[in-house]
């Protein structure tokens, strides 16, 4: 059944990723390489900067690092839009949820699920 879910998350159009509690980014599929241009290879560790432009990313921290202190987030079930950018310097509209994920009783990170809604 792992294999099986493996198969799905990496094979979805959408992107799936995990960032970790540093921001570091821990898991990054097939759809994330197609929405941001960075390999899974290229990504693997890097700073979650790498994809927020430069004048988002001091807001982005600061809720970042709320909800890993108090567990809760004002977006829960729903849909996040912000701007993004490719590897290339496009500028993106993303859309996404995000699920705190803990382990070991701490809050952990984040994964998201992430669609690009540029041309929307």
């Amino acid at each position: 059944m792992k294999d099986i879910i493996f198969q799905m998350a990496e094979k979805t159009d959408d992107g799936i990723m995990y960032v970790t509690a540093d921001g570091r980014i821990a898991y990054w599929n097939n759809g994330c390489e197609r929405i941001f241009g960075f390999t899974a290879a290229e990504a693997a560790g890097a700073n979650l900067d790498l994809i927020i432009p430069e004048k988002h990313r001091n807001r982005h921290w600061e809720g970042f690092n709320k909800v890993l202190e108090t567990g809760r987030t004002a977006y829960s079930g729903r849909m996040l839009k912000v701007p993004a950018i490719r590897k290339d310097g496009a500028k993106l509209i993303i859309e996404f949820s995000m699920q705190l994920i803990e382990q070991d009783g701490k809050n952990a990170g984040f994964t998201a699920i992430i669609r690009d809604v540029t041309l929307r």
